[in-house]
């Protein structure tokens, strides 16, 4: 009679130790990967926590009448897991994929090389005060106002077209004749010339002149651009104080749904008609909704807060195709006329299963 039972029990006691070795490897070796989940949702409409605990109206206007509203504008924000300093385990991250609401991404997407966690929440917050800028710029575009718009440049890079022609603080009020009303302008006017030289006109200080210069092509993957070496900032000059007061939130994803805020909260009645509504996605001063990252995490956020209805650029729609989760209703959107037109259906009750959603034509 052969005994096999003792050799068994060794083989089985060891491969239990090569697994729980095998467990703490992976539970404390160092991944390339970060985690992005639903992060918070915060009510344009409603109130938000200063770094002291005060609670205070997240859009707070000044200088013209304002109206009560209901229901809920909510943005979405996106929480991301880990860092350079400390990734996610493979242990954490086999948890994240098997779970719809979070995303498992490269650390180099989210967290550069060379770029501090600092550096990071610096760059955010200061693309969260250009959005709010911008979101202003568009909301009272919509409602008629004149916002000053002036385009200007920050600075003029060495080695470029506009080295010794632009400077700091110029005013670029036209290119070519044609008035520039912001930087997006511009830039798509440089396009079009599609390397011609340009004519620039610039207000220095109080001297107006003009300047000549030809844009260099740069091939970026299957696109080629033609720049002329400037970076540049649209200041507006508001007919009303509307200030913004979110903390510990950055990026630029939440400039329509503080436009639509800003909207409602400066025209009578519910734009929303009462409901709870989410939402997400860049916006220029023109009204352009602009796509944004995480926009899964965002709906499942949105889900989990009531939200009903989600307002979605419809350059994120190959994102959210598939990926939507019960009971929420995408509605695609590209402007904030889009967005609007949405909201009016939605609060006169209208057949809101008629709307644009991503996947329809």
């Amino acid at each position: 009679m052969q005994r096999t039972g003792p050799l068994k029990v060794g083989v089985g006691v060891w491969a239990l130790l090569v697994a729980l070795v095998a467990l703490v490897v992976l539970t404390f070796l160092p991944t390339p990967y970060v985690i992005q989940r639903p992060g918070p949702v915060y009510d344009t409409l409603g109130t938000a926590a200063t770094e002291n605990g005060e609670e205070v109206p997240l859009i707070r206007i000044e200088g013209a009448e304002t109206f009560e509203t209901a229901g809920t504008l909510d943005l979405t924000t996106v929480q991301v897991v880990g860092n350079r300093e400390r990734t996610p385990s493979w242990f954490e991250l086999a948890l994240a994929w098997t779970d719809s609401s979070r995303a498992v991404v490269p650390l180099e997407s989210v967290f550069p090389e060379g770029v501090t966690s600092e550096q990071r929440d610096e760059r955010n917050a200061v693309l969260m005060v250009d959005s709010q800028h911008e979101a202003t710029a568009a909301a009272l575009g919509e409602l008629g106002y004149d916002t000053g718009a002036r385009v200007q440049v920050v600075e003029a890079v060495d080695g470029t077209p506009s080295e010794g022609l632009l400077e700091a603080d110029d005013v670029i009020t036209a290119i070519d004749g044609s008035p520039v009303t912001s930087a997006k302008v511009l830039r798509q006017a440089i396009q079009d010339a599609e390397g011609a030289e340009v004519s620039l006109s610039v207000l220095r200080g109080d001297e107006e002149r003009t300047v000549s210069l030809t844009p260099e092509k740069h091939v970026e993957g299957d696109e080629t651009v033609w720049l002329i070496g400037i970076t540049l900032r649209t200041d507006y000059h508001f007919p009303i104080d509307v200030t913004i007061q979110l903390d510990n939130v950055g990026g630029p994803s939440a400039g329509m749904m503080f436009a639509l805020g800003i909207v409602d909260t400066l025209t009578p009645g519910e734009l929303n008609g009462g409901e709870r509504i989410a939402g997400t996605g860049t916006i220029e001063a023109d009204g352009t909704v602009g796509p944004i990252g995480g926009i899964r995490q965002k709906l499942y956020g949105a889900q989990s807060a009531g939200a009903e209805f989600f307002l979605a650029p419809e350059s994120n729609c190959d994102d959210v195709v598939g990926h939507v989760p019960d009971g929420l209703q995408v509605i695609r959107t590209a402007t904030l006329d889009e967005s609007l037109a949405a909201l009016e259906v939605i609060a006169e009750d209208g057949d809101v299963a008629s709307l644009p959603t991503c996947g329809t034509p």
